[in-house]
C-alpha cells in the first residue's frame, strides 16, 4: 500500500527528486507529491486546510505562524520542525551590474514579501555594508527567478538571490555584496508541519531526505548530480560544477543530519526581531522546542 503525502514546495527540490530516483520514497511506501505555492501565506493556509500534508519552507516561516498572532493569516498554527534540509544554498546580497551599494541609497531593493526570512536578511546584509534599511524603497517583486528578470532589467538596485539564481546574476555582470553566513550560521530550509498529525509520514520523510543528502554529499554521483543540475536548474556545466559546490558545502548546502542548532535558531530569531520584532516570550528555546526530539542541537 502507498500513501500519497502532499508537500509544498517554492521551487523543486534536489533532495526530492534524487530520493524518489533512488527508490528512497518506494522502500517506504511513500508516494510525495510536490505542490509548487506561491507564496509563504499561501503555502501556510493550505498546511492548515489540509490540503498540503507538509512543507519545506524557511524557518522564519515556522516562528510567523508558530509564534506571531498577527501573521498574514491573523491566526497562529500550532508547528512541528521536523529537520532542518539547507543552510541557504549561496543566499546573498546581488546588485545589479554596474551599481554600488551607494546606489541602494533611494533605489529600490527587490523582495517576494517585505516581511520575510530571505528579506530580513538583505536587510542585515545592506545594513553591515554601510546602507540602513531607512534608506531604501523595498519592492515586492514576486519569486526568485523573477527578481534575477528585474536585478537584470534594472527594475531594483538589489534582492537577495540563493538555490544557483546567484549564478544567473553574475553571468549577466550582477555582483555579490554579502552572504548570509556574515550574519552568522543560518537555516535557509525546514521540514515542517502540524503538530499531531502525519508524524510518522514525517519522520519517515525525514529519513528518506537524509539518506539523499548522503548521497548528494559523498562525492560518488557527481555526474548524476551534474545532469540533475542540468535538466531541474536549466544551468550550464560551469554553472551546474559551482551550484554543486554549494550544495556540498558545510557552510552553505545540505545539512547533512538534519539537526537544527540552536545558534542558527538564535540568527533566524535576531533577524525578524531586529526588522519587525517578536512577540515576548519569542526565545530560542521556544524555538527549539518545537523541533521534534533529537532534531535539535
Amino acid at each position: 500500500m502507498t500513501t500519497t503525502v502532499r508537500v509544498g514546495t517554492f521551487t523543486r527540490s534536489l533532495l526530492i527528486d534524487v530520493a524518489r530516483d533512488h527508490g528512497f520514497f518506494a522502500e517506504l511506501g511513500l508516494d510525495i507529491e510536490e505542490v509548487s505555492v506561491v507564496s509563504s501565506s499561501a503555502q501556510f493556509s493550505q498546511l492548515r486546510t489540509g490540503e498540503l500534508d507538509l512543507v519545506l519552507t524557511g524557518p522564519d516561516n515556522v516562528v510567523a505562524y508558530q509564534f506571531v498572532p498577527d501573521n498574514p493569516l491573523g491566526q497562529l498554527i500550532d508547528l512541528t520542525v521536523y529537520s532542518a534540509i539547507d543552510r541557504g544554498f549561496g543566499l546573498g546580497l546581488w546588485l545589479a551590474p554596474g551599481r554600488t551599494m551607494a546606489d541602494l541609497r533611494g533605489g529600490n531593493f527587490g523582495v517576494d514579501v517585505a516581511t520575510s526570512g530571505f528579506a530580513f536578511v538583505g536587510y542585515a546584509l545592506a545594513e553591515r555594508a554601510g546602507v540602513s534599511r531607512t534608506e531604501f524603497e523595498v519592492v515586492a517583486l514576486g519569486s526568485t527567478p523573477k527578481r534575477v528578470t528585474a536585478l537584470h532589467d534594472g527594475a531594483c538596485v538589489a534582492t537577495v538571490l540563493n538555490a544557483s539564481n546567484e549564478l544567473r546574476a553574475q553571468s549577466f555582470g550582477a555582483t555579490c555584496a554579502g552572504v548570509v553566513g556574515d550574519l552568522g550560521p543560518y537555516i535557509g530550509t525546514v521540514l515542517a508541519g502540524r503538530r499531531g498529525q502525519h508524524v510518522a509520514v514525517a519522520r519517515a520523510l525525514r529519513g528518506a531526505l537524509l539518506r539523499a543528502s548522503a548521497v548528494v554529499t559523498s562525492g560518488d554521483q557527481t555526474d548524476e548530480l551534474l545532469e540533475r543540475c542540468h535538466q531541474v536548474l536549466g544551468l550550464s556545466d560551469a554553472q551546474a560544477r559551482e551550484h554543486l559546490t554549494v550544495v556540498r558545502s558545510a557552510s552553505d548546502g545540505v545539512v547533512a543530519n538534519g539537526q537544527c542548532d540552536r545558534a542558527s535558531l538564535a540568527t533566524i530569531l535576531e533577524l525578524r526581531g531586529r526588522f519587525l520584532g517578536v512577540p515576548e516570550g519569542t526565545t530560542v528555546e521556544a524555538f527549539a522546542s518545537i523541533v521534534d526530539a533529537g532534531f535539535v542541537a
